[in-house]
C-alpha cells in the first residue's frame, strides 16, 4: 500500500506498529469509557490494517505490535489463513463489517469493549489469550475449531443472534489451553460449545443464556479438565450437557433455569465428580440426569421439578442429608415405568452414611412402587403383606394383628365354651390357649384336639387358621427378604 494515500488517522496507526507502540483515539477531554462519537480522524479503514499486519517492515530493536483504541473500522478486516506474528489489540472499537478471520494464526487477539457486527473465525489459532471483554456482537460469532492456547476471556459480553432461532456463539469442538472465563455474559440466542474442550475452568457465573424454547446451551460431550462454576446462572431454554466429562465441580448454586413444558437440564450420560443443585429457585422444566456418574450430588428437594428423569443415574454420596420421604418424591416423577435401579441408588446412598432406618423406608417405598407392576393376585398377596408386616420390615406390627386377633378369640370363646370331644378325658379349657392353639399353625398346647366348636364358633375358628398361617407365612417371607438384603 502507498504510504501516501493514508490519512492521517491512518498514518498514526502505521508509524506506531513498528515499535509496539499503542495509539488511542479517544477524546482526551472526556471520559473514554462515555466517547462513542467517531469522525473522520477516529476512522481507519481495514484494508490498512491488513496491509500493516502483513506487509509493514519491522524496526530492528523492537517488537511490532497493533495496538488500537477508540477507532472506528470500515470495510472487513480479511486476514483469512494468514499468519501473524505481532500481538492484536484492537479495543474500544467499532467494526462496520464483519471480521473475517478463518483459519488465521496469531500470537495474540484482544477485542476488549468493541462494537461488532459478528465475528468469523472458525478454525482461528491463537498462540496467547483470546479476549472479548465488555465487548457488544450484534451478529454470531463464529469460532468452531478454533484452537486457543492461553485463556477465552469473554467477561461482561453481550452476544446477539441475528434471528430468534440462531446461534449467538459457535465454539464446537473449540480448544481452550487455559480457562474460559465469561462471568456475567449475556446471550440472546443459542450457545453451541458441542465437543468444546477446556484444560483449565470454565466460569459462567452471572451468566445470562436466552433462548426460549429452544436449546439455551449446547455443550454436549464437552470436556472440562476442572470446574464449570454456574452460580447465580440464568437459562431461559434448555442446558443441554448429554455426554459432558467434568471431573470437578458443576456449581449450579442460585441459578434459575427455565423451560417450561420441556428439559430445563440434561445431563445424561455424564461423568462429573460433584453436581451442586441448591439454593436456588425451582426448576421450571424437566431435570434430567440418565446414565451419568455422579460422585458427590447435592440436590436440594425444593428446586425439583414436577419430572426427574434418574434412571440408571450412579452417585456415591447424597447431599444434604434429608429424611427419606423428602428424597423419595423424586423417584416417582420418572413417569416412565417401575425403575428399581432408582431406588437402590438411595438406598446405598443412605448406608453410606449410616442411615439405615432411611434406607429401610427406602426399601419398603421400592416393593410398594413395584406391586403396582404385578398381576392382581400378586398384588393382593403384596397387599396383605405391607399390611401385616410392611413386607418384612414392620415385625412389630405382627404381633399387634397377633394379639388383636387372640383378644378376638379369647373372648368369644370363653363366653362360649366349645364342647368335648371326650367327655372326661379332656383338660380344662382355657380360651386363651386355646386360640393360640388355633393361630400357630406349628406350636400345640393339646387345647385344639380336645375342644369342637359349633356353628359360627366353629367358622370362627376356621377364620382363626387361616390368620395363623397368613401372618406365619408373611412374617416368614418378610424376615427372609430382609436378611438376604442384609
Amino acid at each position: 500500500m502507498d504510504i501516501s494515500e493514508l490519512t492521517p488517522a491512518e498514518t498514526r496507526v502505521w508509524q506506531a506498529f513498528p515499535r509496539g507502540e499503542s495509539v488511542d483515539f479517544r477524546a482526551e477531554e472526556e471520559d473514554p469509557a462515555l466517547d462513542t462519537t467517531y469522525g473522520a480522524e477516529r476512522t481507519v479503514r481495514a484494508r490498512v490494517l491488513r496491509a500493516l499486519l502483513l506487509k509493514a517492515p519491522q524496526e530492528e530493536g523492537e517488537i511490532a505490535a497493533l495496538k488500537l483504541t477508540g477507532a472506528r473500522i470500515t470495510g472487513a478486516l480479511d486476514l483469512k489463513y494468514s499468519t501473524i506474528d505481532a500481538a492484536v489489540r484492537l479495543s474500544h472499537c467499532q467494526f462496520d463489517s464483519v471480521p473475517e478471520l478463518y483459519g488465521a494464526r496469531l500470537r495474540q487477539l484482544s477485542l476488549r469493549s468493541s462494537v461488532l457486527p459478528g465475528l468469523d473465525a472458525a478454525t482461528l489459532r491463537v498462540e496467547g489469550p483470546l479476549r472479548m471483554t465488555d465487548c457488544r456482537i450484534q451478529g454470531p460469532v463464529r469460532l468452531s475449531g478454533a484452537r486457543i492456547s492461553g485463556a477465552l476471556v469473554m467477561e461482561r459480553t453481550e452476544f446477539t443472534a441475528e434471528d430468534d432461532s440462531g446461534s449467538a456463539l459457535w465454539l464446537n469442538q473449540a480448544s481452550v489451553g487455559a480457562d474460559l472465563w465469561a462471568p456475567e455474559m449475556r446471550a440472546h440466542g443459542q450457545v453451541r460449545l458441542t465437543g468444546a474442550s477446556v484444560v483449565g475452568r470454565i466460569n459462567i457465573q452471572d451468566a445470562e443464556f436466552d433462548n426460549p424454547g429452544g436449546i439455551a446451551l449446547d455443550a454436549q460431550n464437552l470436556t472440562v479438565d476442572a470446574h464449570i462454576r454456574a452460580g447465580c446462572l440464568r437459562a431461559r431454554g434448555r442446558i443441554e450437557l448429554r455426554g459432558a466429562r467434568i471431573p470437578g465441580r458443576l456449581d449450579l448454586l442460585h441459578a434459575r433455569l427455565s423451560n417450561p413444558g420441556d428439559t430445563a437440564l440434561r445431563a445424561s450420560s455424564c461423568v462429573i465428580g460433584e453436581l451442586w443443585i441448591r439454593r436456588g429457585d425451582r426448576i421450571e422444566g424437566a431435570l434430567n440426569l440418565r446414565r451419568s456418574h455422579i460422585e458427590i450430588l447435592t440436590l436440594e428437594p425444593e428446586m425439583l421439578p414436577e419430572r426427574v428423569l434418574l434412571s440408571n443415574l450412579q452417585y456415591t454420596v447424597l447431599t444434604p442429608h434429608e429424611p427419606a420421604e423428602r428424597r423419595l418424591p423424586m423417584l416417582e416423577r420418572d413417569g416412565g415405568p417401575y425403575e428399581p435401579h432408582s431406588y437402590e441408588q438411595l438406598i446405598a446412598a443412605y448406608r453410606h452414611v449410616g442411615d439405615d432406618d432411611a434406607a429401610r423406608l427406602v426399601q419398603l417405598a421400592k416393593l410398594r412402587r413395584r406391586r403396582t407392576t404385578l398381576v392382581w393376585y400378586a398384588r393382593l398377596w403384596g397387599y396383605v403383606q405391607d399390611a401385616t408386616v410392611g413386607y418384612g420390615f414392620r415385625p412389630l406390627r405382627a404381633a399387634v394383628w397377633l394379639l388383636s386377633v387372640l383378644a378376638v378369640g379369647s373372648i368369644a370363646y370363653d363366653l362360649h365354651h366349645p364342647r368335648p370331644v371326650k367327655a372326661g378325658e379332656t383338660p380344662d379349657f382355657n380360651p386363651v390357649f386355646y386360640t393360640l392353639d388355633l393361630l400357630l399353625p406349628v406350636i400345640g398346647f393339646g387345647q385344639e384336639s380336645a375342644f369342637a366348636p359349633r356353628g359360627w364358633y366353629q367358622w370362627l375358628s376356621y377364620g382363626l387358621i387361616l390368620t395363623g398361617w397368613i401372618l406365619a407365612t408373611t412374617i416368614v417371607t418378610g424376615v427372609t427378604r430382609t436378611v438376604s438384603r442384609q
